[in-house]
């Protein structure tokens, strides 16, 4: 299955040439051309969408988000600890804003739960003030020390030995998957087209245009944006440069089952050091809880399997934060791919004489610094001689609720009435209906797999990961197959 995703109608409606769904790549030249649909590459296509502009946006898989973007600990940050005067900290404050504007606009699930850096010894206790004063010159003024009889009133199940913390109220829980999903059933329906199963094997670089062999065929663009994760680089030295490198580090996770959620309220952090963020203990809007993530540079861009060493560190660790958690069943274990770069800050740079754009080391924090990185790399996209033109209103997007904070379809008795199928349940673990199984085959943006129609309903990712309904989600999947 190699699909092309388009909107001909809203091209059309737009002045512009559209294409039929099953064109390849190939069928005109582009303005704009975004290599990479995560969730960067996705709000930048969303961004561009709003001007009168011939944009496509270009994955390797077969769907959106299906890298870094959708194995990551989903939090939308505030920004307190990011480098200060970095690129990085003005796009995370900027972008969390934006985002959580969106969510609520879109119906993306955010919970501010706020998140607690607990100190375990007399030196990380000390290390408290700095971080605090680390959290102002970043223009976040709401945090705060706590004591450790405060510290226990607010997580009375934490491990002993606690001495203190600094709390960030405003640090939130996000749907990973909704985001991206969002950002591009939104470009698609303003016209942007949308070439998944389409991997970029060669760059030639004109006066005028750059052309792209990838495995859908030849693809022209006058720009090109890449914003392809872990392999930026890669990318980047096809063109001839050599900016940064992406070292690919491993971050395993365990999922615990929602009857742990009552065990924690806040997102809990370690006290960084200088050998990363360390392992966190943080609710999820899918009621869950997770412990992790580890840190493992690797050679290996796919090494996305978990070990059984990296478990039991993540348990050790996780003795100690929250000893409880441990009694609790584990739903599932995951590992995502960060692209890492050894450089502090973000990896954009715009080379106007080329048409070209990297966005490459984007962290752990691109999800919440999605929209502002998006609107950064338009504007330099302008300055680099793109008419980007009148800017237009987007079209408006509905996103379905996957968060257990929020009501549900099966919850509505008048959704229900109206249609049955939403009180049809296929999936009991997670409370799935036919009726959001049905949507989600059907939406702007499909999944072509039972893994991306989990990711768009959570049908197969509750407690018993698809062994009962397993069979019958596959069955509508096939259903709805062209």
């Amino acid at each position: 299955m190699h699909p092309t995703i388009t909107t001909a109608d809203a091209l059309t409606a737009a002045g512009l040439p559209g294409t039929r769904p099953g064109d390849g790549p190939g069928a005109q030249v582009y303005d704009v051309t975004v290599v990479g649909a995560g969730v960067v590459g996705a709000a930048i296509a969303r961004e561009l969408a709003r001007y009168r502009l011939r944009t496509a946006l270009l994955d390797a898989c077969d769907d959106i988000g299906n890298g870094t973007s959708k194995a990551n600990t989903a939090i939308l940050h505030t920004g307190f600890d990011a480098v200060p005067g970095s690129l990085e900290a003005r796009l995370v404050r900027e972008g969390q804003h934006r985002l959580r504007a969106y969510a609520a606009e879109t119906g993306i699930p955010v919970e501010r739960v706020g998140a607690l850096l607990v100190a375990w010894d007399e030196e990380q206790l000390a290390a408290l003030p700095a971080l605090l004063a680390k959290a102002e010159r970043n223009e976040y003024h709401a945090a705060r020390l706590l004591d450790a009889g405060e510290l226990r009133a607010r997580e009375p199940h934490l491990g002993p030995g606690a001495l203190g913390a600094l709390e960030i109220p405003d640090e939130s829980i996000i749907c990973p998957w909704t985001t991206p999903l969002a950002y591009a059933t939104q470009a698609v329906r303003a016209g942007v087209q949308l070439h998944l199963n389409c991997r970029v094997r060669h760059i030639d670089s004109g006066d005028d245009v750059h052309t792209l062999a990838t495995t859908r065929g030849t693809l022209h663009t006058r720009h090109l944006v890449n914003a392809a994760g872990l392999y930026a680089d890669e990318l980047d030295r096809e063109l001839g440069h050599d900016d940064f490198t992406v070292t690919p580090r491993r971050g395993q996770l365990i999922v615990f089952d929602k009857l742990a959620r009552d065990l924690v309220g806040h997102i809990l952090l370690p006290v960084p050091t200088a050998a990363g963020k360390g392992v966190l203990v943080a609710p999820t809007v899918f009621g869950n809880v997770l412990l992790g993530p580890t840190a493992e540079d690797l050679d290996d861009k796919t090494a996305t399997g978990s070990t059984a060493d990296a478990i039991a560190l993540l348990r050790e660790k996780g003795r100690r934060i929250l000893p409880e958690l441990l009694d609790e069943e584990v739903t599932a274990v995951y590992a995502g791919l960060r692209a890492a770069t050894g450089q502090e800050d973000y990896r954009i740079r715009s080379r106007p004489e080329r048409r070209y754009i990297a966005v490459g080391g984007i962290r752990s924090t691109g999800l919440t610094a999605s929209m502002a990185i998006a609107a950064h790399v338009t504007e330099l996209l302008g300055d680099s001689g793109l008419d980007l033109g009148t800017p237009s209103e987007l079209p408006p997007v509905t996103m379905p609720n996957l968060g257990e904070a929020f009501p549900r379809p099966y919850q509505d008795a008048g959704r229900i009435a109206a249609d049955p199928a939403y009180g049809t349940l296929v999936c009991h673990c997670e409370r799935v209906s036919a009726g959001e199984i049905r949507d989600a085959l059907a939406g702007t943006v499909p999944p072509h797999s039972p893994d991306g129609l989990r990711r768009r309903t959570r049908a197969g990712n509750g407690r018993c990961q698809g062994f009962y309904c397993g069979a019958a989600v596959r069955a509508l999947f096939e259903e709805a197959r062209p």
